[in-house]
């Protein structure tokens, strides 16, 4: 008889453990299915580190020995001018000229005063982007030799880029990082919980820019991370 009674009290005190562990479990459970999802946005201005200066003319006409001979002697004039100014051989490149014979187009309803019309030119692609924009003020030194660069045509524009973006990711992926946290921390307050670990993240994508349209030279890169945080009682 004593024996059942401790074998009893033994099985009660098990079931009393089962019952707890079992409701601790769904307790656990819920918590883990209290979620708030927060944003977390990381933005930066820096200055681009590699320009693409394309200087393009255009000359017209009749003969096109005499037009190859004029373009090659405005190209060489364009690279003394650049080299004169810091340029170097590796940052410059020339690209064959682009000639369009106005007599073949059909859409001409008069004859044109010329036959040939060229674009050709050069183009500098540099990291040094400050000496390549001072020099850009400086080319009215090429008009004065009778080459007047194209302006007001999108596939002449300056174009500006940064290319050291693995280089600021790891820093602006933990500022958005730590700025999702703090939604998620203040969610928390305000629905008179306790912020738990995470449950799962993602990175968004990186977004490179031009900072305004009269300063293409400075970009505004911005990141925006998605962080999922688990919420407790």
């Amino acid at each position: 008889m004593k024996h059942w009674r401790i074998e009893a009290l033994l099985i009660a005190i098990g079931l009393f453990f089962i019952g707890y562990q079992i409701k601790k479990g769904i307790t656990e459970f819920k918590d883990k299915e209290r979620i708030v999802s927060v944003k977390g946005l990381a933005e930066v201005e820096v200055p681009a580190d590699k320009v693409i200066w394309p200087l393009m003319y255009k000359e017209i006409g009749n003969d096109l020995i005499t037009l190859y001979n004029t373009i090659n002697a405005k190209n060489q004039l364009i690279i003394t001018f650049l080299k004169k100014n810091g340029i170097t051989a590796n940052e410059i490149s020339q690209a064959p000229p682009e000639i369009v014979d106005m007599k073949a187009e059909r859409y001409s309803s008069n004859p044109p005063l010329y036959r040939y019309n060229a674009t050709s030119g050069i183009t500098v692609t540099s990291k040094n982007v400050q000496k390549v924009r001072k020099l850009m003020t400086e080319q009215t030194e090429l008009l004065k030799q009778g080459i007047a660069i194209a302006t007001g045509d999108y596939r002449y524009n300056v174009v500006y880029e940064f290319t050291g973006l693995n280089k600021i990711k790891p820093q602006m992926i933990e500022e958005a990082t730590k700025n999702a946290r703090i939604a998620a921390n203040k969610f928390a307050h305000d629905s008179e919980s306790e912020l738990g670990k995470i449950r799962n993240a993602s990175q968004g994508q990186f977004s490179i820019s031009n900072r305004d349209a009269n300063t293409p030279f400075i970009k505004y890169i911005r990141v925006v991370t998605t962080v999922n945080y688990y919420l407790k009682n």
